[in-house]
């Protein structure tokens, strides 16, 4: 009875240990949104794709947003503004460098690429109030 005890113990800390570690991953993939910077190590890590890791940083002021849109036009929105700019020439050169391909027209109002994956857009947008650059990688 006694080591059953010390094993149900151990089994117990274990568990909680593992809850404990893995708990904060474990709520990002189940949010519907955040909004992080570069900074929050984690978030930045888990919710930001490549392409957007390794975009120019085309001001010093730059945050991230993801979203989770559920439904029937449902879609993973991931997104960095840069404030304080409308310059968007280093970002096409990125962008098409990296083999994405500028198309004619977009469904929102904004410059849309596509890349291989044809369920994935990036659209880039400005806008004047205040100067702000979006760039947005969408993943139906």
């Amino acid at each position: 009875m006694r080591n059953a005890c010390k094993i149900l113990f151990c089994i117990l800390v274990i568990a909680g240990t593992a809850l404990i570690y893995a708990w904060p991953r474990l709520k990002m993939g189940l949010a519907s949104s955040a909004h992080y910077t570069q900074q929050d190590i984690q978030k930045y890590d888990y919710y930001t794709p490549d392409i957007l890791k390794n975009m120019p940083r085309i001001s010093a002021r730059y945050e991230f947003d993801y979203a989770n849109i559920s439904g029937p036009a449902s879609a993973f929105i991931f997104t960095i503004k840069f404030y304080g700019t409308r310059e968007t020439d280093k970002i096409n050169l990125y962008l098409d460098s990296t083999g994405y391909k500028k198309q004619a027209t977009c469904f929102v109002e904004a410059v849309c690429w596509q890349g291989h994956d044809p369920k994935e857009v990036i659209t880039v947008g400005d806008s004047s109030d205040p100067d702000t650059v979006a760039v947005s990688v969408i993943q139906r």
